[in-house]
């Protein structure tokens, strides 16, 4: 599990550096998404890869190895949310540059 997931991590971070060194804004975008993907998942990681752990509760018996840990959980949901937010933003500055100057290249200019 723990090497499908280093995989994962590794083709959506090479693959967002691909994006990211592209000359067209919208590709840059995707780039930059896939890349915080890649940065969500490995984050998530983190927490230990278990299946079927209770999260860490009051009142509960054991010891924290028998749990699962809850703030890698709440700092994904934390920078997916951010993300979103991110990236429509970057989408409205790109529509704008593009209205503006005719064309959707980082540099501005046609090749």
């Amino acid at each position: 599990m723990e090497v499908l997931l280093a995989i994962a991590i590794g083709t959506l971070c090479g693959s967002g550096v691909w994006l990211l060194l592209r000359p067209r804004t919208y590709q840059v975008i995707i780039g930059l998404s896939l890349i915080s993907y890649a940065v969500n998942l490995f984050i998530f990681s983190m927490g230990r890869l278990r299946s079927d752990a209770p999260a860490v509760l009051t009142g509960q018996t054991g010891t924290l190895a028998d749990h699962t840990d809850p703030v890698p959980q709440a700092l994904v949901l934390t920078a997916i949310v951010i993300g979103f937010a991110t990236t429509a933003l970057f989408l409205v500055v790109l529509l704008a540059s593009r209205g503006l100057t005719g064309t959707d290249h980082v540099d501005g200019q046609e090749r």
